[in-house]
């Protein structure tokens, strides 16, 4: 098996993967019981994912943080996935920020 050259391309294949998940019996996929506890337990799991991760960083263990941020990037797909968000939705967002001073965006954002 050739091993798929690490890319952005691998979250979209994954968030396809995410997708392929919903409706299958939990009992057999993570992901489908993941997308079946709904909103709240999908964001319960990736705040702790997302704990999890900056704990790891505050370690110094680059290898654990390299670990627990697929997990997070994971969960955040599920996430998107769930609320009917596309990878393609947040990349545009990115591509609409980009070239924009993060302290000029923050003050653009409506309050």
């Amino acid at each position: 098996m050739t091993v798929p050259k690490p890319d952005i391309e691998v979250l979209q294949r994954l968030f396809a993967v995410i997708e392929a998940r919903r409706g299958e019996d939990g009992a057999k996929s993570y992901t489908a019981d993941l997308l079946a506890k709904g909103p709240i337990g999908i964001a319960k799991k990736l705040g702790e994912e997302a704990v999890e991760t900056v704990l790891a960083s505050a370690t110094g263990d680059t290898d654990q943080v390299i670990y627990e941020s697929a997990d997070l990037l994971y969960h955040l797909l599920v996430l998107w996935a769930s609320a009917g968000i596309s990878p393609d939705d947040v990349w545009a967002e990115l591509a609409r920020r980009e070239g924009t001073s993060g302290i000029a965006e923050k003050a653009s954002r409506k309050t």
